[in-house]
């Protein structure tokens, strides 16, 4: 091969090598830790996914390695130490509980985390505006809008004369929750009766306690510990007959359950992922303000509502983002 020959394949070569690395570099890992099962809630990882594509970047580009803890909050810990061992270069923490443990194992990879709670009073950001830290997310707190959700109740069951509550005594808004709901009765003029339940156990009576009180209707509170045991929840109104509201659950209503409202979990697992993004295109997470919910969602199950013997207005089937036929 003459001198000049032999200097054009290796100038090629070179010139070829760059695409060549960045073809075979992998795709960025994410991880992403939730207490519940993955047939329960995998439609959040595609609301990730959703975010990471709105962002720009395309499914090949990320792979969310998945730690779930089947309804068993105390393996979090456990669960977030093993994703910042394989490791990943992002956490999406799917709850205060998850963002709690994340936050215990690792001070480095950024946590976007999902709550539906206050990340400032759990001291999981500095403030809102600026978090600081390895952290940042998005909180979509219901007890904002408890007296909106008691009210939508109240319409769905108008002869309800008392309306009982169902409260997470463990839930660190406990306190607000209650306050906002008492002051919304206040103001309905509604007569409410305030059960509490942080176990299986507590559950079951406390439905015990509602159909035995006459209670005409039942608002179940904010909490993961009632998320993750949502089906329990659905099965006991049912057996009890009793008509009940819920937060915006994932996919409660779909499950069976009468009737949700509240900050859109979807949305906000989207927007987790859009910050996921931005953090990966170089943006420090203590940099990005906590995202507050900008979208509500209101769903009917109207086959529950008719097993019920409810009649659901027209006009309320109107205002649905959701009807469940």
């Amino acid at each position: 091969m003459r001198r000049r020959d032999f200097i054009k394949v290796i100038a090629a070569s070179a010139a070829a090598w760059p695409f060549a690395t960045r073809a075979e570099q992998p795709a960025t890992l994410v991880g992403f830790l939730r207490s519940t099962r993955a047939e329960e809630s995998g439609h959040l990882v595609a609301a990730v996914r959703e975010g990471l594509r709105d962002a720009g970047y395309s499914s090949d580009k990320v792979i969310i390695e998945s730690r779930w803890g089947d309804g068993r909050e105390e393996e979090l810990p456990k669960l977030a130490r093993e994703l910042v061992a394989l490791p990943v270069v992002a956490i999406v923490a799917a709850s205060t509980n998850s963002a709690v443990a994340a936050k215990a194992a690792t001070t480095n990879i950024p946590i976007v985390f999902v709550t539906g709670g206050d990340p400032q009073t759990e001291r999981l950001v500095s403030s809102i505006s600026r978090p600081g830290g390895n952290m940042t997310g998005v909180s979509f707190s219901d007890v904002p809008v408890s007296g909106k959700r008691l009210a939508l109740l109240h319409e769905l069951v108008p002869n309800a004369d008392v309306i009982a509550v169902l409260l997470d005594p463990t839930n660190r808004l406990f306190e607000t929750e209650t306050h906002e709901i008492e002051m919304a009765a206040r103001a309905m003029g509604q007569k409410i009766i305030t059960l509490k339940a942080g176990n299986e156990q507590e559950i079951r009576a406390a439905f015990s306690t509602v159909a035995k009180s006459g209670a005409g209707a039942l608002f179940v509170g904010g909490s993961s510990f009632f998320n993750s045991h949502r089906s329990q929840l659905i099965g006991l109104a049912a057996l009890h007959a009793i008509p009940a509201s819920y937060p915006s659950f994932s996919a409660i209503v779909a499950a069976g359950g009468l009737v949700s409202y509240g900050a859109s979990t979807t949305d906000a697992y989207r927007l987790a992922g859009v910050y996921v993004a931005r953090i990966l295109k170089g943006e420090k997470p203590g940099d990005l303000p906590v995202e507050l919910p900008t979208k509500f969602d209101l769903a009917i199950n109207l086959k529950t509502a008719k097993t019920l013997g409810l009649t659901v207005s027209p006009a309320l089937i109107a205002r649905a983002d959701e009807v469940i036929q």
